[in-house]
C-alpha cells in the first residue's frame, strides 16, 4: 500500500473514532452549542438595543453586525473540547498503544481535526439557524454564503491545528481546558460586538491587527455587503500561516512522546 493510500485510510478511521465519540457523548456538542446562543440572546435583548443606536440603528442592526462575531466564538469554544480530548488520549495512553501499530502516525491528530471542523461548522449553522430566527437578516447570494462558509472552515480548521498542538503540550486535561480560553474572548478583544473605532487607543490598535478581526470584517462584507477591502487576503493569511505553524508544532510534540 502506498504512504498516500495508507495516510487516506488511517486518517479515515481515526476520523470515524473520533466522530463517534462525539456521538456517544452528545453533551459536550450540545454545551458548545447552547453558550454561544446564550451569548447571543444575552447581548441582542439585552443590549442590542442601546448598542445598536451607536450603528445608527437598533436591535435589528445590532444583531447583524454581531453574528460574525459570535460564530468564531462558536467555533473557539467547540476548538477548546479538542484540546481536552487530545490531552486525555495522551493522559490514558491510548495515544502510545496507537504507536506501537502500523499507522500512519499523523491520521491521530488528522482525525482530531477533521472531527473537531465538523463539530464546529455544525454548531456555527445551529448559530446562525437561531439568528436567523430572531432576525438576522443576511442578503448575501449564493456564492457570498460559499466564500463565508468557505472563510469559517479555513478558520476552523487553524484554530483546531492550534488546539490540537495546546491539548499534547498540557499536562492534564483540566490544563487544556484552560490553555484556549484566550482564544474564546478575542472577539471581545476585536470588531466582534462592538466598532474598534469607539475604543480607547491601545486597544483600539491591538483590536485592529489581532487575527480575529479581519475575519469578522470578511464575514460582514460577505454576509451584510460592508466594504471588505484588504480585509480578506489578512484573513487568509492569519489562517493559512496559523494552520502551518500550528501542524508543524502539533506534529514535533506528538512525535517527541
Amino acid at each position: 500500500m502506498s504512504t498516500l493510500a495508507l495516510a487516506l485510510r488511517d486518517s479515515s478511521t481515526m476520523t470515524r473514532r473520533q466522530l463517534k465519540r462525539l456521538v456517544r457523548y452528545p453533551s459536550m456538542t450540545v454545551q458548545l452549542i447552547v453558550t454561544p446562543v446564550i451569548i447571543l440572546l444575552l447581548f441582542v435583548y439585552v443590549f442590542g438595543g442601546t448598542l445598536g443606536k451607536g450603528l445608527g440603528g437598533g436591535r435589528d442592526a445590532y444583531i447583524d453586525y454581531v453574528v460574525p462575531g459570535i460564530l468564531l466564538m462558536t467555533a473557539a469554544t467547540a476548538a477548546t473540547g479538542t484540546a481536552v480530548m487530545v490531552a486525555t488520549d495522551m493522559k490514558e495512553g491510548i495515544i502510545a498503544r496507537f504507536r506501537t501499530m502500523r499507522i500512519f502516525r499523523a491520521s491521530v491528530l488528522t482525525g482530531h481535526v477533521i472531527a473537531a471542523v465538523v463539530q464546529q461548522l455544525l454548531g456555527m449553522a445551529a448559530l446562525i439557524g437561531i439568528a436567523l430566527a430572531i432576525g438576522f437578516r443576511p442578503d448575501a447570494g449564493v456564492l457570498e454564503w460559499l466564500g463565508a462558509i468557505g472563510m469559517l472552515t479555513l478558520f476552523a480548521v487553524s484554530i483546531t491545528w492550534l488546539t490540537v498542538a495546546l491539548g499534547l503540550k498540557s499536562a492534564t486535561p483540566e490544563a487544556a481546558s484552560n490553555a484556549p480560553m484566550p482564544l474564546v474572548f478575542l472577539p471581545f478583544l476585536g470588531s466582534g460586538f462592538v466598532p474598534t473605532d469607539s475604543m480607547p487607543t491601545v486597544l483600539r490598535w491591538f483590536a485592529e491587527y489581532q487575527p480575529f478581526t479581519p475575519i469578522m470584517e470578511t464575514l460582514r462584507g460577505l454576509l451584510l455587503g460592508t466594504p471588505i477591502g484588504d480585509s480578506a487576503a489578512i484573513a487568509a493569511a492569519w489562517c493559512v500561516g496559523l494552520t502551518a505553524v500550528s501542524y508543524l508544532w502539533a506534529k514535533k510534540t506528538f512525535n517527541k512522546g
